[in-house]
């Protein structure tokens, strides 16, 4: 029993095939997945992939790199979106300065926002942070985003920050580069944090772990995620699957 936490099966790159991706999924032990909406057609398909298959849930937002393009409109849909009794969260949102799309008080705002949104609709909130450490962490703080509290999305920091995240009632959500040979933070992060405040996710179809690195990611490779880390805590594969799961579905509310 796996759960992938943030899935993209919304994205152009399953157009052809998400059916037998799907069924990939499910027979690798996948009970459930959460496909993450953050524009206008991400979110319609992820609401249409959580309509047909049972276990399948969404999660609705707005991506820091468009934040530009929100508007009002976009926000309001995103709030009538949250009633939906598929749709378990809020985002991914956050803070992206790597690309330049959007400035970064734009950025700020549309984050702000969002978290409002979320404390609103009582929905837990999944962030997107690209280095923009300090200031999610002072947004965070600064709206009481412990509140509804949340995911910290393919965390990529340190084992102090992942803590910081943890009191503000966020647990860390661990992706495809715990695989890789190279990836200190992740592996001091899957040792040092307990089970009991991770998540498992692929971030399909980016970061793809070991050994397809390189290839298209799908929900069905979370189990080498969910692997790794047992390898590192020196715990059994089970018992990751059923702690990340457990965890994922209490912070969800969903009890199937």
């Amino acid at each position: 029993m796996l759960f992938d936490t943030h899935a993209h099966l919304n994205a152009v790159q399953y157009d052809e095939d998400v059916e037998q991706v799907i069924e990939r999924a499910r027979a690798e032990g996948v009970s459930h997945i959460v496909v993450v909406g953050f524009d206008r057609p991400t979110i319609d398909r992820a609401m249409e992939l959580a309509e047909r298959y049972s276990f399948i849930y969404a999660a609705v937002g707005w991506h820091p790199v468009d934040a530009v393009d929100m508007t009002d409109d976009d926000l309001q849909m995103i709030e009538q979106l949250a009633a939906h009794p598929k749709v378990v969260a809020l985002g991914e949102m956050g803070l992206d300065y790597y690309w330049d799309k959007s400035p970064k008080d734009v950025q700020q705002d549309v984050f702000r926002r969002q978290i409002a949104l979320a404390k609103k609709v009582k929905l837990p909130i999944i962030i997107h942070n690209r280095e923009a450490t300090a200031d999610i962490l002072k947004i965070l703080q600064e709206e009481n985003a412990a509140e509804v509290g949340g995911i910290m999305h393919c965390f990529s920091g340190s084992v102090e920050v992942a803590r910081q995240c943890i009191e503000m009632n966020f647990l860390i959500s661990l992706g495809g580069p715990v695989t890789f040979k190279n990836a200190k933070k992740p592996k001091e992060v899957a040792k040092e944090i307990p089970l009991s405040h991770l998540l498992i996710e692929t971030d399909c179809p980016y970061l793809t772990p070991h050994p397809f690195r390189g290839k298209r990611n799908e929900p069905s490779y979370v189990k080498y995620v969910a692997e790794a880390i047992a390898e590192i805590k020196n715990v059994s594969f089970a018992e990751v699957a059923e702690t990340t799961t457990e965890n994922a579905k209490k912070l969800f509310a969903i009890d199937r």
